[in-house]
């Protein structure tokens, strides 16, 4: 399943909608994002973990913005 991941880069920060970023991440859980993210230090910074359907997926990938993300 594939899953995105809004989060922050400043950590030392109040979230802000504005700056939130997100990542597409290929797992079985939200624990194994987690777990894949944690050496990349945006577990602290991890506002919310969405599960993909697949017409949000296809719609997704329409995106410029879309790279699936190799952890």
């Amino acid at each position: 399943m594939i899953y995105k991941v809004f989060y922050q880069d400043l950590p030392d920060e109040i979230p802000v909608r504005e700056r939130t970023e997100s990542l597409y991440v290929e797992a079985e859980s939200e624990r194994e994002v987690r777990d894949k993210l944690y050496d990349r230090n945006y577990e602290i910074n991890i506002e919310y973990i969405q599960p993909l359907t697949e017409a949000h997926l296809n719609y997704e990938k329409q995106s410029d913005q879309f790279e699936l993300e190799t952890v």
